[in-house]
């Protein structure tokens, strides 16, 4: 391990702490490995000078030696850190942990920072490699996550915005995993198929006889969420009669079977998501104000695939690594390819990655993938909001250019058509430059 990274103080999260000592005879050594968690300490220039062997018997290394950032940032020293969520290599992997830091002093009174690296699963192989992943590390997928472990250390409902196939899922995923309901279930209702006879039978269950052909009793989704979570995708697209109905069971936990007499109660974690713009649709009574507030006591927005370029690689690499498992595959993505990938706005986000990275494998005759099997699904020449945009011309030509097109094996037809041009004008460029 090269080096071990440590997370940014987060916002307004230090609170002042008594000065911990180092007890008199000890070394720092013998210090650090009374504290029971792992815990490595970092002088005031940022070296570590002192791991206990709960973190080198976690992490698999001894760390001493290696140079971070300097957590805190010198004038925060004497300083208690709140939890923050940080990636952090272990074991040849990378995995989320809790950071919980203080500052230390000897009786000399030299100043150290003693950062406990807290796992976060029982399960030590970590967020980032389950089934339902959520991969990154840009600072702007961090503070979502961030939020995410926070709020799912509380019982209140929270709201998931963001745009279409951002990940509200996976996000609600997470929140289930980190919270203390985790070994219960976790369900979804897809709001956007539920008619209100179904979503009352779906929902809430059903008595033998309810309706007609009606020869059982079943047990409603609420009902199976006892103890866990219930996760209502696409909640604005419930119509307002079922919004009623989903309110007054939200407000209480009591509920009736449909055909039933009998109040029956629940304890349930709700998770909801949304792409549409709620609060605009309660101006237009389409959304129902109350409904809202009992929703969204905790909102969250997710962040768009193109405000977090950096993560891209990250996530192709295990976008790659499903679509392999399912399809019974091997293909990689070359160095250019990944580049160009890079390079795209995606305004159907990490779901329209990876059905790129799916039709670049049915038209790839080996097992890896070049830039010229990339074909993106929006024109070059669209925006983000699908409005057409002004092409490059000769004066305003890229400046990396040159470089851009290497990344298409110097093909002027597959380089034009990236960025919207054409390959006469392609031409002239090379002519000019």
């Amino acid at each position: 391990m090269a080096e071990v990274n440590v997370a940014t103080p987060v916002d307004g999260a230090m609170d002042q702490h008594p000065r911990v000592l180092i007890p008199t005879g000890l070394s720092l050594d013998c210090a650090v490995d009374l504290l029971p968690k792992p815990t490595i300490l970092i002088d005031e220039d940022g070296y570590i000078v002192a791991a206990n062997r709960a973190y080198r018997d976690y992490y698999g290394v001894d760390p001493i030696g290696k140079q971070t950032r300097l957590h805190p940032g010198k004038n925060s020293w004497g300083h208690a850190q709140e939890e923050c969520l940080v990636r952090y290599p272990c074991r040849g992997r990378v995995e989320y942990v809790q950071i919980r830091c203080h500052a230390l002093y000897d009786l000399q009174g030299k100043r150290y920072w003693a950062e406990e690296c807290l796992p976060i699963y029982p399960n030590p192989q970590g967020l980032n490699v389950r089934p339902n992943a959520m991969v990154g590390s840009s600072p702007v997928f961090m503070d979502c996550l961030h939020q995410i472990f926070k709020a799912a250390r509380t019982h209140a409902p929270v709201l998931l915005r963001g745009e279409s196939g951002t990940g509200k899922e996976l996000a609600a995923h997470a929140l289930h995993q980190f919270s203390e309901r985790s070994a219960g279930p976790l369900l979804t209702v897809d709001c956007s198929t539920m008619t209100e006879h179904l979503f009352e039978s779906e929902f809430m269950g059903h008595e033998r006889g309810a309706f007609t052909g009606c020869i059982d009793r079943k047990i409603g989704l609420y009902e199976h969420a006892h103890q866990g979570t219930l996760f209502l995708d696409e909640i604005g697209e419930l119509p307002l009669t079922m919004q009623a109905k989903l309110l007054r069971v939200l407000e209480t936990g009591l509920f009736r079977r449909l055909g039933g007499t009998a109040q029956l109660h629940a304890d349930v974690r709700i998770v909801a998501a949304t792409n549409r713009d709620l609060q605009q649709m309660i101006r237009e009574k389409r959304f129902r104000e109350d409904l809202y507030y009992r929703l969204a006591a905790i909102e969250i927005d997710l962040p768009a695939l193109r405000e977090r370029v950096e993560d891209i690689p990250e996530i192709v690499q295990v976008l790659l690594e499903r679509i392999n498992r399912e399809w019974g595959g091997h293909w990689q993505l070359s160095e250019e390819a990944t580049h160009l990938l890079c390079t795209y706005k995606y305004p159907g986000n990490i779901r329209e990655l990876r059905n790129i990275l799916q039709k670049a494998m049915a038209l790839c005759d080996g097992d890896t993938l070049l830039p010229r099997h990339i074909h993106f699904f929006h024109a070059a020449g669209q925006n983000q909001s699908g409005t057409a945009m002004e092409r490059p011309s000769l004066r305003g030509r890229p400046d990396n250019f040159r470089e851009l097109l290497t990344i298409f094996e110097g093909s002027r037809r597959q380089f034009a058509k990236h960025i919207g041009v054409s390959e006469r004008t392609v031409y002239r460029w090379l002519q000019e430059a």
